[in-house]
């Protein structure tokens, strides 16, 4: 049975210890994430830093296998050659292992994008709906106690 999800939503990569708002993005086969500096180690190994928001001002570096490699054709209609590695996903109580492409997406509204293969068929988007298993805010605010409820 497939979990329903909106246009947008939070994800959690335990792996990797972040959340991030992603696009989930059903014209798109792969996923990928906003990475600032993509550099090749030996041992079919891989150094990237991650984007955690637009202003740059939140970063994180980390080390990973190579899973694949593969020529990939953008939003815009140019091919690029990207790398690939796979983390565990969380959405909406479901973790899965995906590929993520890793590439550059400063320009672009969300740090990630949730593709086919990641979102399968354990998810169905709603394209209505933006955020439909995840609150709109990261850490949404606490209520306030009602200055009657506090006496």
């Amino acid at each position: 049975m497939s979990i329903i999800i909106g246009w947008r939503e939070w994800v959690e990569f335990p792996d990797w210890s972040f959340k991030l708002r992603a696009k989930a993005d059903t014209g798109a086969r792969s996923s990928a994430i906003d990475c600032a500096e993509i550099t090749e180690l030996p041992n079919n190994r891989v150094r990237f830093t991650v984007r955690l928001d637009r202003k740059e001002k939140k970063l994180l570096v980390l080390e990973e296998d190579i899973v694949m490699r593969k020529r990939v054709r953008s939003s815009t209609g140019h091919p690029t050659d990207r790398i690939f590695v796979e983390t565990t996903l969380q959405l909406a109580g479901t973790q899965k292992r995906i590929l993520v492409s890793l590439v550059c997406r400063k320009r672009m509204i969300h740090r990630l994008l949730l593709g086919r293969e990641a979102l399968g068929s354990d998810f169905l988007v709603n394209s209505a709906v933006d955020h439909w298993a995840t609150p709109k805010k990261k850490n949404p605010p606490k209520k306030k106690k009602d200055s009657k409820e506090a006496r």
